[in-house]
């Protein structure tokens, strides 16, 4: 197995407050929401210019965040509706 890297190419900010307002927590979310989709189009990008193992790889990560982004887009909207 490689060894992992936690490079990124861009700063991750976590700011650990509780509890969030309704307002915060919706804002956060929302945020989150498109940042992991575009994670997604950009993993799908490089997917296509790979071949091989790596390849499917990729793809299930992406397929992987897809997945929880479903989740987020859920939770998302059960907020709103609350």
């Amino acid at each position: 197995m490689c060894e992992q890297s936690h490079d990124h190419l861009h700063d991750h900010h976590h700011v650990h407050q509780a509890p969030f307002s309704p307002e915060e927590r919706l804002a956060l979310l929302t945020y989150m929401l498109s940042h992991n989709r575009h994670h997604a189009e950009e993993l799908h990008d490089l997917a296509h210019g790979t071949e091989g193992e790596a390849a499917r790889l990729l793809h299930d990560a992406v397929a992987a965040y897809e997945s929880g982004n479903d989740k987020l887009a859920e939770a998302l909207c059960l907020l709103k509706g609350a």
